[in-house]
């Protein structure tokens, strides 16, 4: 039996991280973290264009370790996946590179979980733009999975509300 790997998209300050983290903890099981964090970290800036495939194939990549790591029958809570990477090359450069768009048309999760920017914006160094781009990349999130067809559930309100927003999708924790 395969972990069922439960992706957690959503534009910047819409709580992915922590809402990852915790159901991580309620489940007794691993999340990966959002490697775009770390890169604007290590890197003290914003990504260019040329650095998109690589964050995207280094998110992956960590995915993958992981997924080998979890319990057979544990879920993988993955924060943020290559589709994200592609909305955000969509939004900034206007297209997406093409192994970028390989791995958007390959979103293949038992789950795809959509923050919704219900949450108050919060600025965060470099990687966090403003209210209005975060609006913008929902909405093209939101295309992008209708375009392709990815069945989701769009997550609103408080931490505690979320977390009974996905038990409810994909059971609750110990079931």
């Amino acid at each position: 039996m395969t972990v069922a790997r439960i992706a957690l998209l959503g534009a910047e300050s819409t709580g992915k991280s922590t809402l990852a983290q915790a159901l991580a903890t309620s489940y007794g099981t691993l999340w990966v973290p959002e490697y775009l964090r770390e890169f604007v970290e290590v890197n003290a800036r914003v990504p260019r264009e040329d650095d998109q495939v690589g964050i995207a194939r280094t998110q992956h990549a960590r995915e993958e370790a992981l997924a080998r790591n979890a319990r057979v029958r544990d879920f993988l809570f993955v924060d943020t996946t290559p589709l994200m990477t592609a909305v955000y090359s969509r939004i900034y450069w206007g297209r997406v590179p093409p192994e970028l768009l390989a791995w958007e048309a390959a979103h293949d999760y038992a789950h795809t979980l959509v923050a919704a920017p219900d949450l108050p914006w919060v600025p965060d160094g470099l990687q966090r733009e403003s209210e209005e781009v975060r609006q913008r990349v929902h909405a093209q999130l939101v295309a992008v999975l209708d375009e392709r067809r990815i069945p989701f559930t769009l997550l609103t309100g408080a931490l505690d509300a979320r977390l009974r927003q996905v038990a409810a999708v994909i059971g609750a924790p110990g079931a």
